[in-house]
């Protein structure tokens, strides 16, 4: 059922396709996990999900489901329980984890040489004056190894942000990593200092955010494919459950697997999670939503652009809306993703690089890969282009426009609506123009709903996918639109709301409903671009503010500096952590993609630095020309040596940025 394997595999697809092309995903799953694909998801032939995924987070107080969800729901829990709390016992060659819950009839020991791992029966004994530190922990995350070494991921700190289906779900308010290098000591000096590199990008991986989890239940999967899953499905481990295209931490559970550590093994989901409770007149609703960061494709905002060869896409967020009342669960599945062709947009210190389409003759291939997967996986789709119809996005959603042509399959449309021509900067009420295009499709693929008997009563069988260059901001603005649509139309259909009733005549709705979209927005752009989302004001408050305008223009600031001088580094460390670059000692014992020549010494502070100070020395030259003319041609020298260093800087800005080392560019020479 799942592409992604470390191999290569053929993705399966449609009998009447002629794609034969064998795909490589760059994401990598361990043997155990590629069994899991095929009968854990098994849906009917139709044109219901194949699959679905995406996190959230929740700032708000805990939400207890409705009963009727758990009825339905019920089994999907695994029978394989977690530990929730280890007592890490931190000895001079070892690290013990405990299951501090109950009576521990075994303990995990982890070396701190090099991260061999054993189950043994007893506490080791400690040397007479010494006692080990003691501490607890809430989850191993999984273990990452680079060359000597490796180095345990753990939650240090948790918080419980609500609940799904039920179930408590929690957030990770801290990652630690436990080094296990000691073999460090006795290594040669080329392995210590490839290992010291690659370590230090551990090191941005703690401030990772946006991760989710649960003890009891699979946050991969959203409740219909939930209540999907056949009775031997339901058994298993919550990791074999889930979907690998979400699960966070899939390359770093290896070694866990490896060693069938079953109660240790802990699924983690990136994304986001919010809920509220809302009272319409004697009902209380609960609205939760999530959304699932796929792993594929994983990256930064300028690093990671468009699709790779096998049609995964960059920054694809599925996201789940789901309300609860008196027993009746309903919930709504839409997707974003970047532009699925092969393009990129390379940091070189302008504000806003031009796009740079790779390989424009494999355009229609890579579309076509793309969709066939999302249909294989939702059913039908209808694709929401959102780009500007001119300039430099014009062109390449030209490029796209002319690919889904020739995709000629009816299950996939193609809806383009200029985004910033028809609203504006200020007059997103427009986007009913969009809602009316693409109504009837909602209404004929419809939601997921389960009565208060927990029985379904309709399924969604297609899915809006929804892009803009960034698919952040615009993005989110529309989602949100459409999340509302589709709430009101669930909210009618179990008759909380009369005729003419919108979540606009309920005030305390309306504000909670905003606020829940808005946060959701925020945390997913944070992910992707370092800053939250923009036009977050009209999604948080129905119009544009003044000061949201102010907010936005310094969250464009920030993302110019994060894209420039800081995402290289977080992209490499993504990549290491998500198991696209493993390092091994067959590679060159070199950090890859060492600068070289002119790059080697290139410093965009070092030149800031020289062209204020070439202008100060020509001000101050000036100021002393005035007394003796003599001195004018010092002004005219410092001034020219300032303005030709910095036309030098922006003719070479592209290696003057931070850029990724473990990865080139397919257009960088």
């Amino acid at each position: 059922m799942f592409a992604g394997k470390r191999t290569s595999s053929t993705l399966p697809i449609p009998d009447n396709s002629s794609i034969k092309t064998p795909i490589r995903s760059i994401g990598f799953l361990h043997p155990s996990l590629r069994k899991l694909s095929l009968p854990l998801l098994s849906l009917p032939a139709t044109r219901s999900f194949r699959s679905l995924s995406f996190s959230i987070r929740s700032p708000s107080p805990i939400s207890i489901l409705s009963q009727s969800l758990d009825r339905g729901m019920d089994g999907v829990e695994s029978d394989k329980k977690l530990f929730t709390r280890l007592r890490l016992w931190e000895f001079p060659d070892r690290y013990v984890f405990e299951n501090a819950d109950g009576v521990a009839d075994s303990y995990l020991s982890i070396s701190r040489a090099d991260g061999s791992m054993e189950l043994i029966g007893d506490l080791p004994q400690c040397a007479t004056g010494q006692s080990p530190k003691v501490r607890t922990v809430y989850g191993l995350i999984g273990v990452q190894r680079i060359l000597v070494g490796s180095y345990l991921l753990v939650i240090a700190q948790r918080e419980c942000v609500g609940s799904y289906l039920g179930h408590a779900i929690y957030k990770v308010s801290r990652l630690e990593i436990l080094p296990c290098n000691l073999a460090l000591k006795s290594t040669d000096a080329a392995k210590k200092k490839m290992e010291t590199e690659f370590s230090m990008l551990l090191n941005a991986a703690e401030g990772t955010s946006g991760l989710y989890f649960s003890y009891d239940i699979n946050l991969t999967l959203c409740a219909q494919r939930l209540h999907d899953l056949g009775d031997e499905s339901k058994k298993l481990p919550l990791w074999r459950q889930a979907d690998p295209r979400f699960l966070w931490n899939s390359y770093m559970l290896e070694p866990l697997i490896d060693n069938n550590l079953d109660p240790y093994l802990l699924p983690v989901i990136q994304g986001s999670f919010q809920n509220f409770q809302a009272a319409v007149r004697r009902d209380i609703i609960n609205v939760t939503l999530i959304a699932r960061r796929c792993t594929r494709r994983t990256g930064t905002r300028m690093w990671r652009r468009g699709a790779d060869s096998d049609g995964y896409v960059a920054n694809f967020v599925e996201t789940e809306q789901i309300v609860q009342w008196n027993g009746f669960s309903a919930s709504f599945v839409q997707v974003r993703g970047s532009i699925p062709l092969l393009w990129e947009q390379i940091v070189d210190l302008t504000y806003k690089p031009s796009f740079e389409l790779v390989k424009a003759e494999e355009a229609p291939r890579v579309a076509e890969r793309h969709f066939l997967d999302l249909s294989r996986k939702y059913g039908s789709v209808l694709a929401v282009d959102l780009v500007n119809k001119h300039g430099s996005e014009g062109r390449l959603g030209e490029k796209f426009a002319n690919a889904m042509q020739n995709l000629g399959n009816d299950n996939i449309r193609y809806v383009q609506f200029d985004f910033h021509r028809i609203c504006g900067h200020i007059h997103f009420e427009r986007l009913s123009l969009l809602y009316e295009q693409i109504e009837e499709y909602l209404k004929n693929h419809g939601y997921f709903l389960l009565n208060e008997k927990g029985e379904k009563v309709k399924e969604q069988t297609g899915v809006v996918r929804t892009n803009c260059i960034d698919c952040l901001d615009r993005t989110n603005v529309t989602q949100s639109m459409v999340g509302r649509k589709m709430l009101e139309s669930q909210l009618h259909q179990i008759r909380i709301f009369g005729a003419d009733e919108t979540i606009g005549s309920h005030p305390d709705f309306d504000a909670s409903f905003k606020i829940l979209w808005a946060n959701h927005g925020d945390e997913i752009s944070i992910q992707y671009s370092g800053t939250p989302a923009l036009k977050g004001d009209f999604v948080r408050y129905g119009k544009r503010t003044v000061q949201g305008i102010l907010n936005d223009g310094w969250n464009a600031l920030a993302r110019y500096y994060y894209n420039n001088f800081a995402d290289g580094t977080k992209q490499d460390a993504m990549d290491l952590l998500q198991g696209h670059y493993i390092v091994s000692v067959n590679r060159d014992m070199a950090f890859p993609a060492q600068p070289k020549g002119l790059e080697a010494f290139a410093s965009f502070r070092l030149a800031m630095v020289l062209v204020l100070a070439g202008l100060l020395f020509a001000f101050m030259s000036l100021r002393q020309a005035r007394h003796d003319f003599r001195y004018l041609f010092f002004p005219f020298f410092w001034a020219s040596l300032s303005l030709g260093l910095a036309a030098f800087v922006r003719a070479n800005g592209r290696i003057f940025t931070n850029r990724p080392r473990l990865f080139r560019s397919r257009h960088w020479h």
